[in-house]
């Protein structure tokens, strides 16, 4: 299951570092070049708790190895697309498709695992959530550097096929078969509360996507306008649904389990700020620097490390501890931030201090989303598993999004002329940004004294 996501993760990233040669090899405009980025986030993020519900109505086993089918098709499509509109349709085609699917790993762990398997499990996938980020970076750098056969950009969608089709056919013999009955079958789709979400994500993501590249018109700005009001809507329509004894797509006891309202804040800044830095950066390698596909990508190797062993170990560590994780990630995170701004100021390659500043976001990072997300999950029913599933997926996606598009935005607002020394002023402003994000972060769900 997590091999599966791990390559879905990677497909929104990865083309981040493909960008500029996809632009010359199909001659894209800047708008069609940032919807191929995108396309595939918007109907992610659009479809992701409808891809939760449908798991439960049809079988989690069924939708995701059916997600995963559709995802390896749009794949090949995307690696044999002839001009810009065809690869955006495939690349949306592909979010369509993770959609589908990854909202089911979590529903299968929180069904088939229980006590210290299930944290294991949990840590595990919270380790290849955002390493999936710094993994994309770096693959996709690797992928387009190597020009296989004279190809290009294509390797870094056409290499999801072969990976698509073995995991397809173990996932098959693996994956335990869905119960063919239970209470959660009988729940409906609940298709007015789905079209208003749905609207509500796209008028959100939309202006995100776009906004900067049209500077801002006034369409933008409405958009984002009626995305509040349809999401107030959502929420009365979803709470009086319940109270009437329907089947909303959210279950509103599922905001109500404890810490849940916290995580959803601090999953939602965590990858904000992982986004943001992420693609700041690059902008700054590729842009200002003049660094090759290949050592941009391969420059957020170290993150990408500490974010999997921290991952992976931050269980194994003194109790005493545990409850500081989160926050003291936060401010890690804000330290590594600024230590990589200074770094980088005077618009060189940063020196060797420049990877304890990549290895310091990498650890805070992890140690801010994983616990987080963990501690979440930890006490959700199996019959709450979808709506969790899709709430906090919807949450990452969306944090990253909004942090790509906020953090973008000002980098590209600073970049006033060319050349390493202005890209380097815009990227220490935005480390600065980032590091406050972190701060509130680290701020957001602390206890309150009581008076």
């Amino acid at each position: 299951m997590l091999a599966a996501q791990f390559m879905a993760l990677l497909d929104v990233f990865i083309v981040n570092v493909a960008a500029p040669t996809i632009r010359a090899e199909l001659s894209a405009s800047g708008a069609g070049l940032q919807l191929v980025v995108a396309g595939y986030t918007v109907t992610y993020a659009v479809l992701l708790i409808t891809g939760a519900r449908l798991g439960d109505l049809l079988g989690h086993r069924r939708m995701y190895l059916g997600g995963l089918a559709l995802f390896t098709a749009a794949s090949l499509a995307c690696g044999l697309a002839a001009g810009t509109g065809q690869l955006i349709a495939f690349r949306m085609v592909q979010g369509a498709g993770s959609a589908l699917m990854i909202p089911q790993v979590l529903s299968l762990i929180q069904r088939n695992f229980t006590g210290e398997g299930r944290v294991r499990a949990l840590g595990a996938y919270s380790a290849v959530l955002a390493t999936g980020a710094a993994a994309g970076q770096v693959a996709g750098g690797v992928l387009v550097s190597a020009d296989l056969f004279g190809t290009g950009w294509r390797p870094v969608f056409l290499v999801n096929v072969p990976i698509g089709v073995a995991l397809l056919a173990l996932g098959a013999r693996a994956l335990p078969r869905d119960a063919r009955s239970g209470p959660e079958r009988t729940r409906g789709l609940d298709l007015p509360g789905l079209l208003l979400l749905a609207a509500a994500v796209a008028l959100l993501t939309v202006p995100l996507v776009l906004g900067e590249e049209q500077d801002w018109p006034l369409w933008s700005w409405l958009s984002l306008g009626g995305s509040l009001l349809l999401l107030a809507l959502f929420g009365a329509y979803e709470s009086r649904l319940a109270r009437r004894g329907g089947a909303p797509l959210i279950a509103p006891r599922v905001l109500r389990i404890p810490g849940m309202g916290r995580a959803v804040v601090r999953i939602a800044v965590a990858m904000g700020v992982n986004a943001g830095f992420l693609f700041t950066l690059t902008l700054h390698l590729q842009g200002g620097l003049g660094h090759s596909a290949l050592r941009a990508g391969l420059t957020f190797g170290p993150a990408a490390v500490a974010f999997g062993v921290v991952g992976l170990t931050w269980r194994r560590w003194p109790a005493r501890v545990q409850r500081a994780l989160v926050p003291g990630g936060f401010l890690l995170a804000a330290a590594a931030s600024i230590a990589l701004g200074r770094s980088l100021a005077d618009g060189g390659t940063g020196g060797w201090g420049l990877y304890p500043a990549l290895c310091g976001m990498g650890v805070g990072i992890a140690l801010a989303f994983s616990p987080a997300l963990t501690g979440a999950l930890a006490t959700v029913r199996p019959e709450d598993a979808a709506d969790a599933s899709g709430l906090l997926v919807t949450v990452t996606q969306l944090g990253q999004l909004i942090g790509v598009a906020a953090f973008g935005t000002l980098f590209l607002g600073r970049v006033t002329a060319t050349g390493a020394q202005a890209s380097a002023d815009a990227f220490r402003a935005t480390a600065l940004a980032l590091a406050a994000a972190a701060v509130v972060g680290a701020v957001a769900g602390l206890p309150r004294r009581a008076r």
